[in-house]
């Protein structure tokens, strides 16, 4: 019995049953724990000692929704919706909804796209851009499922196969981390070998957008957090307007040359404080209105931030017993001098472990250095090395109740309280994503 299969199995079983992931997370890392043979005070202790781990990042979610909402005060996602309602329409035709819908769902790829490699912000334009639209989408009934596939879209190939922004920093840890297993490859050759996972991704978000969820869907116009009476005075003001933008520019541009989301949203923060202060000694504003819109905006990704911190408690558990070493020599066992068998299996590997950890970024040091030595050993190129890690590290970012890539979506769709984080965000993004990168990465792998 795998500690890391049935800590990944249990959690994603409480997932599905509702039960909120942060409990699941925990049950998870409790039983694979046990498992491993560790008492229930030293997994205790083990889960603790990870919680830190991502607590700078929840610290960052925290910001960017403090500064989030307060952008929403200055107007501009009003001017956003007018925008989205022009080009919807107001009448009902159903051909001109249809074309609506798949242009709004293609902007959000390209938005979704420009935050890992242009601007890297990642999933801090969310609550921005999808609340103020939440109404567009139930005027054009659109599957808000379509949505969060089309999110986690953004959010996950563009770093998998484009070497800037984010993508540099996953090719880079790819390259060093199979260096230092003992495998020479050139950073050229990561973007060629991940080529074809990355088009199964595409085929599986046109699936997700004219197949599986082409058809209308009904939703409540429910209030989002602020009411347009509480923004009206400063909806139509051009000089709130600049202000916000002012606020954006900052916060993007200090993202881009610190990499620090925590500082770049305190900047930007401080560039809306000092236009609330301003309307404050206008008497348009109060101390205490402005303190709300900050903590209005801090409960908005706190959910991200605590399920962040304890998927980390998780992760070390799962490090800490040991057994991914011997899932990993498992599979060596089963596949002998089968090429194709080891790829399938490394793959399924992969996903599992992902699963768990809920990040990309922090599977590939775990899988390298086991994945390198199995590869080689069964007669695959470093290409198909490459395709084979690139994936399996992939693999489970869409689709984990844990990762960044399904909650980012969830917090934006589910503004209103429509959108199921587990049945709307992770099992769409599953299906349309982990399943056909499987079955490309495994065909990479075969033929490279």
């Amino acid at each position: 019995m795998n500690a890391v299969v049935i800590a990944v199995l249990v959690m994603i079983l409480l997932s599905l049953m509702r039960i909120h992931v942060v409990v699941a997370l925990i049950g998870g890392a409790m039983v694979g724990g046990l498992v491993a043979g560790f008492s229930v005070m030293e997994t205790v202790d083990i889960f603790t000692s990870g919680l830190g781990t991502n607590a700078t990042v929840a610290l960052s979610y925290a910001m960017l929704g403090a500064f989030a909402v307060a952008i929403n005060y200055t107007g501009l996602p009003n001017l956003l919706i007018k925008w989205a309602i022009r080009i919807v329409g107001k009448d009902g035709e159903t051909k001109r909804k249809t074309y609506s819908k798949v242009l709004l769902l293609f902007i959000i790829v390209i938005i979704s796209c420009m935050s890992q490699n242009v601007v890297m912000v990642h999933i801090a334009f969310i609550p921005l851009l999808i609340p103020p639209l939440l109404k567009v989408f139930n005027e054009l009934t659109m599957d808000r499922r379509a949505a969060a596939t089309a999110l986690t879209f953004g959010l996950k190939a563009p770093y998998i196969l484009i070497p800037a922004g984010y993508g540099l920093i996953f090719h880079e840890i790819v390259f060093e981390n199979m260096r230092d297993s003992g495998m020479d490859v050139e950073m050229s050759m990561i973007p060629q070998a991940l080529i074809l996972p990355v088009l199964g991704m595409v085929i599986g978000l046109f699936t997700a957008i004219f197949i599986t969820y082409r058809k209308p869907r009904e939703y409540e116009n429910r209030e989002i957090r602020r009411t347009d009476d509480d923004v009206k005075e400063t909806s139509y003001s051009a000089g709130s307007v600049v202000i916000g933008l002012a606020a954006i520019v900052t916060t993007l541009v200090t993202q881009v040359l610190t990499e620090s989301m925590i500082f770049s949203a305190l900047l930007g923060l401080g560039v809306l404080y000092i236009y609330f202060a301003v309307l404050h000694f206008a008497g348009r504003l109060s101390l205490n209105e402005s303190e709300n819109l900050m903590t209005d905006g801090m409960k908005m990704l706190a959910f991200i931030g605590f399920v962040m911190i304890t998927a980390g408690g998780f992760a070390e558990v799962i490090r800490e017993t040991g057994h991914v070493d011997a899932l990993v020599d498992t599979v060596a066992g089963w596949v002998g001098d089968s090429k194709s068998l080891a790829a399938l299996l490394m793959l399924v590997v992969g996903l599992f472990i992902t699963m768990g950890i809920g990040s990309s970024f922090a599977t590939i040091p775990i899988i390298a250095a086991i994945f390198v030595p199995l590869a080689a050993a069964v007669g695959l190129s470093p290409m198909a090395t490459i395709a084979l890690i690139g994936t399996a590290g992939a693999l489970g970012d869409a689709g984990s109740p844990a990762s960044d890539s399904t909650l980012g979506p969830t917090a934006g769709l589910n503004a209103d309280g429509q959108h199921n984080h587990i049945w709307d965000t992770c099992v769409p993004t599953f299906l349309h994503f982990n399943i056909p990168l499987i079955l490309f990465g495994w065909l990479a792998a075969v033929i490279l």
